[in-house]
C-alpha cells in the first residue's frame, strides 16, 4: 500500500512539473522585447527608453502601468502618457509633454513655467529660448497670466515681466517697448496698448505709461 502511495505521489509530483515549464515556454513568447515610443518631442526616445529598460523581458500579461508611471515621473516635462499592449512582445507608449509658457527667475533660480500652471526644472533647449522671462514667483504670475489671457494678449511678443513690490508690473516687449501698468485696474491699459501698438504714430515711443489714473505719459 505505501509502495503504491509513493509511486502515485511520484507521477503527480512529475506531472505538476511538466505543467509548470510547459506553462512558463508558452508565457515567455508574450515577454517584451519592444518598447516603442511616440509623440515625443522635447524628450529624447534615448532617455524613455533607458528608463523603462527594466521592462524587457516582462510579462506583457503582468504589466501594469503604475510600474512604469513610478520611471516616468521623474522626467519633470511628462504630463501623461499612454500605454498600448501589442501582442506577442511589443508595447507603444504614447507620451505627452507639458508645455514651458515661460522662465521664472529668481535671483540665480530659473524654473519653467507650463501650460498647467506647473513648475518644473530648468535645462537648455533651443525651443524655449525665446519664452519671456518672468521676474515673478509662481502665485503672481499665474493670476497675472490668467488676465493677459483673458485679454489675448499675446504673450510671445514680451521679453521680460517685472514684478515689483508694490504690487505692480512692468512688461518689455521684444521690439523694446516699456509698458508700465498701475497697481490695479490695468485692464484697461492692456487693452489700450494693444489697440494702438502696431499705429505708425505711436512706432517711435519706447516708453508706454499708464501708472497714473486715466493717464497714457508717453516716451
Amino acid at each position: 500500500m505505501n509502495k503504491r502511495f509513493i509511486i502515485a505521489l511520484s507521477l503527480l509530483l512529475l506531472l505538476s512539473t511538466y505543467n509548470i515549464q510547459n506553462n512558463f515556454t508558452i508565457d515567455s513568447k508574450f515577454s517584451v522585447e519592444k518598447i516603442i515610443i511616440e509623440n515625443n518631442s522635447i524628450i529624447k526616445k534615448k532617455e524613455l527608453k533607458e528608463k523603462l529598460s527594466f521592462l524587457l523581458e516582462t510579462n506583457l500579461f503582468f504589466l501594469r502601468t503604475n510600474e512604469i508611471e513610478s520611471k516616468l515621473v521623474e522626467i519633470d516635462l511628462i504630463e501623461s502618457f499612454e500605454l498600448k499592449k501589442i501582442y506577442p512582445n511589443k508595447i507603444i507608449l504614447k507620451i505627452f509633454e507639458k508645455k514651458p509658457l515661460a522662465i521664472l527667475q529668481n535671483k540665480q533660480d530659473k524654473k519653467y513655467y507650463t501650460d498647467n500652471d506647473d513648475i518644473i526644472n530648468f535645462f537648455q533647449h533651443d525651443e524655449f529660448e525665446n519664452l519671456p522671462l518672468v521676474f515673478a514667483n509662481k502665485e503672481n504670475f499665474k493670476f497675472f497670466l490668467k488676465d493677459l489671457t483673458a485679454l489675448n494678449f499675446p504673450l510671445d511678443e514680451l521679453k521680460k515681466l517685472y514684478f515689483f513690490e508694490s504690487k505692480r508690473w512692468d512688461l518689455l516687449t521684444k521690439n523694446n517697448k516699456t509698458i508700465k501698468l498701475p497697481i490695479s485696474e490695468y485692464h484697461e491699459s492692456l487693452k489700450n496698448f494693444l489697440d494702438i501698438r502696431n499705429k505708425a504714430s505711436f512706432e517711435k515711443y519706447k516708453i508706454f505709461d499708464y501708472r497714473i489714473n486715466n493717464q497714457l505719459i508717453l516716451k
